[in-house]
């Protein structure tokens, strides 16, 4: 029973198109072969994996050498808010006590 379940909640229903050159179809057709797949299963995992990619490249912060030190030295010793930050904190305090 559980099998079927795990099924109906993987069941592929949605369709993907693209319009390739003869030379992207033969590069994506011989790499696909490459690895045993269909050019299906190849594409669809490619794309899969780039678009993870993607995603964890646009919500992750990375940060190198004296960026990260800056980060790490704000948020040990965080600057005094100035007026605007102040005056912020009370327009937002205002806006979420309605």
């Amino acid at each position: 029973m559980a099998h079927a379940a795990t099924n109906r909640r993987s069941r592929k229903d949605e369709r993907l198109e693209a319009r390739l050159t003869p030379k992207q179809k033969n590069l994506i057709a011989r790499a696909a072969a490459l690895r045993g797949s269909s050019v299906t299963e190849f594409v669809v995992a490619s794309a899969q994996q780039a678009a993870s990619e993607t995603i964890k490249n646009f919500e992750l912060l990375t940060l190198h050498d004296s960026a990260r030190v800056a980060f790490v030295k704000a948020l040990l010793n965080p600057p005094a808010p100035n007026a605007a930050a102040r005056s912020a904190a009370r327009r937002y305090k205002k806006e979420m006590a309605r």
